[in-house]
């Protein structure tokens, strides 16, 4: 019998998430069977469960890919010398992820892993795995920005790293539950505060 090919097996397993993503997009996680992604794949059954015994193995390989899309473009930024300004950073990856955000795209499904994490602990344990490399990131990009005297020389990485990261799933939520935000004016908002005292004035 002849070997199946190492670039054969990435072209089966890409058209499977690709499948699953589109059921995901489609129908949500909930409503969404292992049957619909081999329908949806066009593979048989064996075909699909070859690679993935489960949705969970399917969320946490679409999870991953998207990780580490995000985290390379971070680190595409921050390797970037002299390093650009904070905000223009910034604008690059909510630019990226804004990009999934559409019908088809991931982040939609990442606010309904969400929900789905607070029962399920595989789900939750990824979570776990997943979002402290994308906040290590950050955290990369804060002590940049400080040796670079973008911030002060004060400035704790760890700190100002965990707020950067969260400015990512807060542009997001508002984008697609809300849909009043765009780019341009969350990131004003953010160069207004990072040039305003928070603190009262003695």
């Amino acid at each position: 019998m002849p070997r199946v090919s190492e670039a054969h097996l990435a072209a089966r397993r890409r058209q499977i998430l690709d499948a699953a993503r589109a059921c995901f997009a489609r129908n949500g996680f909930h409503a969404t069977s292992m049957q619909d992604v081999v329908v949806e794949s066009g593979l048989s059954m064996g075909a699909v469960y070859r690679y993935f015994k489960s949705k969970d193995d399917l969320i946490q390989a679409i999870a991953e890919e998207v990780v580490g899309m995000l985290v390379g473009q971070i680190d595409h930024l921050i390797d970037a010398r002299p390093l650009p300004p904070l905000i223009q950073v910034l604008d690059g990856v909510l630019a990226v992820v804004e990009a999934q955000t559409g019908p088809d795209g991931v982040v939609r499904m990442a606010i309904q892993v969400w929900g789905e994490a607070l029962r399920n602990p595989r789900l939750s344990d990824l979570l776990a795995r997943v979002y402290p490399t994308i906040r290590a990131a950050f955290v990369r990009l804060a002590a940049r920005a400080r040796d670079e005297g973008q911030l002060p020389q004060h400035t704790d990485p760890e700190q100002v790293g965990s707020v950067l990261f969260g400015l990512v799933p807060g542009y997001f939520l508002q984008l697609i539950l809300v849909g009043d935000v765009n780019r341009a004016d969350y990131l004003a908002g953010l160069d207004a505060l990072l040039e305003a005292p928070l603190r009262p004035r003695p």
